[in-house]
């Protein structure tokens, strides 16, 4: 059996997967981008990297000032102040390709030691991976340009404005007023989570009037999808 299947924590594999990538396929672009399954595209994506630096999506959620305790296990003290440690993932990133084949074992091994680490562990949960990312890229030195426009995720952002995905990661539940009742199942919702056994039918039902126009595009972008993939069929 898997290690990484006995940990319970697949996600592991994504940084072992980039090591293995990397090191085996022929890889003729400069630029890298790593994106996610529920990332859906709005408008071209330009490169928003420069040769110093890659970009990435700053997470609100990821906080290394207030996680010192746990990350200066894995960030020694002669690295640098702790904030030299990104607030991001691996995910929405740009990179340069040689930028990522140094960063990418040492995500891998700094991941799994987090996931060894009984407090770490706890304290990051179903981020660790993601500190595991910004841990390795400030290891080396890699600092990210935080691209505010790269990613919008409903229902808590409501504008498209000028964004470039939209990350379909929370639930976006609603009464038939329009109204966010997030956290419990609402009248109209749609929920990824609510597809784990199968695949979401074609001509999901369009959100009630008011609700914001980013879940508006995001079920309008899925159906668009569903009808025009040859022998889609929702459940399977």
């Amino acid at each position: 059996m898997c290690w990484l299947s006995v940990q319970g924590y697949i996600v592991l594999n994504r940084p072992w997967a980039f090591v293995q990538w990397l090191r085996k396929a022929d890889i003729p672009e400069d630029y890298i981008l790593m994106a996610e399954p529920d990332h859906i595209f709005i408008r071209p994506l330009p490169n928003l990297a420069t040769e110093e630096m890659p970009a990435a999506f700053k997470f609100f959620y990821i906080v290394p000032t207030e996680n010192e305790k746990v990350l200066r296990k894995f960030f020694p003290n002669e690295k640098g102040p702790i904030a030299n440690i990104d607030p991001i993932g691996n995910s929405p990133v740009i990179i340069k390709k040689s930028q990522l084949e140094k960063i990418a074992p040492t995500w891998s091994d700094v991941s799994i030691k987090m996931k060894d680490d009984p407090e770490t562990d706890k304290a990051f949960g179903w981020v660790l991976e993601m500190y595991g990312y910004a841990t390795a890229s400030a290891l080396h030195g890699i600092r990210h340009m935080l691209v505010k426009d790269f990613m919008l995720q409903p229902p808590w952002d409501t504008d498209l404005g000028n964004k470039y995905i939209i990350h379909y990661t929370y639930g976006c539940d609603y009464n038939m007023q329009g109204k966010l009742t997030y956290g419990k199942i609402g009248e109209w919702r749609f929920d990824k989570r609510s597809f784990t056994t199968g695949a979401p039918p074609k001509n999901l039902t369009l959100p009630p009037p008011g609700v914001p126009e980013t879940v508006v595009t995001l079920v309008k972008m899925v159906n668009e999808a569903t009808a025009s993939i040859p022998g889609w069929k929702g459940g399977e």
